[in-house]
């Protein structure tokens, strides 16, 4: 597994969800992840059932087998300083700037700036190292901005690198793009069985594809369970009304009398079959489309009682059994 593991999605699709129990599951048998959240939402926190993160790494979970996940909410500010510290040596004259706004306003007026503010402290958390060499974190998962705007957001480095052609800022600019274009990162789309979600998945690979950063697996999120097969609604396609009214009432749903409660129910139920029948006609149509992009795919089930705590641990374990570790 590449060890900057970047989560992305349309919303609503659950990004932020996978990318915990994507967090949760690489951390397990005595592995450390840093979860990193780059929109301040503080969306990680809530999941995690923890007050607001703060701008350090704090270990917010331990996963199965003693693993360890840490979390990080970046704060483009406050990341600024640390590069004006780090290539400047400005800490004091850059905390001076941030009491007169300055800071406040470079990174609004400029967002890609802030773009590469947050990936380079990502990246940052990738190569770094103990005191023995061995890097301070197995796995780095970020959860990224939506789809519409990963390929950029991930990009803006390269257009800075050609931007500034020498020094510190083309530097580091060039330092982050190797991690961002090499197997060190995987890319991972979140979709759902639908329509608008499939197709801008496959946009968002396209794009991602054509700026050759690295694209990694497909989750599809929030999978419902399948209450009939192939078969079944092959045969509901035949079936009479009063062949299913006979089959309630056999079940003892209602007796068998002419306008009892098991013909009474037909409708209803002839309705939700229909209602299921064109759900799982789409979803089989959107399975295809996303097999037909040639990257593994992985399915997420909708959690019947929401999503919790529980929940996650339950969605990393999924996730676990379909071999991403």
């Amino acid at each position: 597994m590449s060890r900057l593991q970047v989560v992305s999605g349309k919303g609503g699709t659950g990004k932020t969800t996978v990318a915990a129990a994507l967090a949760l599951a690489l951390a397990t048998e005595g592995k450390r992840a840093l979860l990193v959240e780059v929109e301040g939402r503080q969306g990680i926190a809530q999941l995690f059932e923890a007050e607001a993160l703060p701008y350090e790494e704090r270990k917010i979970a331990v996963a199965p087998g003693g693993g360890e996940v840490y979390a990080l909410a970046i704060d483009p500010e406050l990341a600024l300083l640390d590069y004006l510290q780090m290539f400047y040596k400005m800490g004091g004259a850059g905390r001076a700037l941030k009491k007169l706004g300055a800071i406040d306003f470079a990174t609004t007026i400029a967002p890609g700036l802030r773009d590469v503010l947050l990936t380079g402290k990502a990246c940052e958390a990738v190569r770094r190292k103990d005191k023995n060499g061995r890097f301070a974190y197995d796995y780095v998962v970020m959860d990224a901005p939506p789809t519409g705007r990963i390929t950029r957001f991930l990009n803006v480095n390269d257009e800075v690198a050609g931007l500034a052609k020498i020094g510190p800022i083309h530097n580091q600019a060039q330092a982050v793009m190797r991690v961002l274009k090499s197997r060190e990162t995987a890319v991972h789309l979140v979709t759902l069985l639908e329509e608008m979600p499939v197709q801008e998945t496959v946009d968002g690979i396209t794009e991602l594809r054509s700026a050759r950063l690295p694209v990694g697996r497909i989750i599809v999120n929030m999978v419902r369970p399948s209450a009939l097969d192939g078969a079944d609604l092959d045969s509901l396609k035949t079936a009479s009304r009063p062949a299913i009214a006979r089959s309630l009432s056999a079940a003892g749903l209602g007796g068998a009398r002419r306008g009892g409660v098991a013909e009474r129910l037909v409708g209803p139920l002839l309705e939700q079959a229909e209602e299921y029948t064109e759900r799982h006609t789409l979803e089989h149509e959107q399975r295809a489309v996303l097999r037909e992009l040639g990257l593994p795919l992985h399915e997420l089930p909708l959690l019947a009682e929401g999503m919790d705590l529980a929940g996650l641990y339950e969605l990393a374990q999924e996730l676990r059994l379909q071999g991403i570790s």
